[in-house]
């Protein structure tokens, strides 16, 4: 898969382009508006492809999964400043239960978005999103695999696909740890595993965890860091170092700036992307090769793994 020459696109940085772009953004009642549209195409994508996405957010609302709030909420967290931002078209960002409800649909919406022009059920397509981010763990991963950590697992979709790969590809039990900063995410998250799949899905910061030194093999970040600033990326790179085991992998799946598809995207769809992710600019403009070996890790390879995302592999060194 070729990717662009150019390392991101014009509408992020400082271009001409992105500080128009932004600078509508910044407008209030344009915002507004802006933010009202990115979230109908979202949801009007998701139903055309057979996604019921507002059933699934009414069956959600009306099961049992907001009370396992309590049980995994930690009342003394301090929530960072750029988590209580707006975006993906909430007010609350990920604190709030809309967003937890609606998650669901939104993952399953943005696999079919990777492959536009073919007919694929959002099963399939979800299958192929994340077989191709398996597929180059496959090759990096230490074997065998005791415990997994997947970092901002949100309502655990990627968290089960994860732990399912490993498992199946080895006979000793592996142990998966979902972690993230919305207790909304994670109620939903343990709601949905009805079989008890994932040991534990814990409420936690990525950049200051709780978890022992050298207490796993794999870390993954599955379409995280393009929701954070870099300050938080560096952070959780680093801690990620600590909770590694040496030889451990950090697999890091997400938007790849050098994508076509992704520096080409019609003008009306990078207006609606920008306005519902706050750290767009910073993402698209951050060298996370480079920072990854700043933090001591020893950088492997990045690969384009499908047609708008890449996977970056790095190795915490052996002693």
């Amino acid at each position: 898969m070729t990717a662009s020459d150019k390392i991101k696109p014009d509408w992020a940085g400082e271009d001409l382009l992105s500080r128009f772009v932004n600078l509508l953004i910044q407008t209030k009642p344009i915002y507004a508006l802006m933010k009202q549209q990115a979230r109908r195409v979202l949801i009007k994508t998701a139903e055309k492809k057979g996604i019921p996405w507002r059933d699934n957010s009414r069956q959600l609302e009306a099961s049992d999964a907001a009370e396992l709030f309590d049980t995994i909420a930690d009342p003394n967290w301090v929530y960072p400043d750029y988590y209580q931002l707006p975006f993906h078209a909430y007010d609350q960002g990920n604190l709030c239960w809309k967003a937890a409800f609606e998650a669901e649909s939104a993952t399953y919406a943005m696999a079919l978005r990777v492959w536009p022009g073919e007919e694929l059920t959002w099963e399939a397509a979800q299958e192929r999103l994340r077989s191709s981010f398996h597929q180059v763990l496959e090759t990096y991963s230490p074997h065998p695999v005791r415990d997994v950590l997947d970092l901002g697992c949100s309502v655990g979709i990627s968290t089960r696909w994860l732990h399912r790969f490993y498992q199946n590809r080895q006979e000793t039990p592996v142990r998966t740890v979902g972690l993230d900063l919305s207790p909304y995410m994670l109620s939903v998250a343990k709601f949905r595993d009805s079989q008890g799949e994932i040991a534990e899905w814990k409420h936690g910061n990525a950049e200051k965890m709780d978890f022992p030194d050298e207490s796993f093999d794999v870390v993954t970040l599955q379409f995280l860091i393009h929701e954070l600033p870099r300050t938080a990326t560096r952070e959780i790179f680093r801690e990620t170092g600590r909770v590694l085991r040496p030889g451990g992998c950090l697999a890091i799946v997400d938007n790849n700036p050098k994508s076509p598809v992704i520096q080409n995207l019609p003008p009306v769809l990078f207006t609606l992307m920008k306005s519902t992710e706050p750290w767009t600019d910073d993402f698209y403009t951050f060298d996370v090769e480079a920072a990854l070996q700043e933090v001591g890790f020893d950088y492997k390879t990045t690969v384009a793994s499908d047609r708008r995302h890449r996977t970056i592999i790095a190795l915490k060194p052996k002693h």
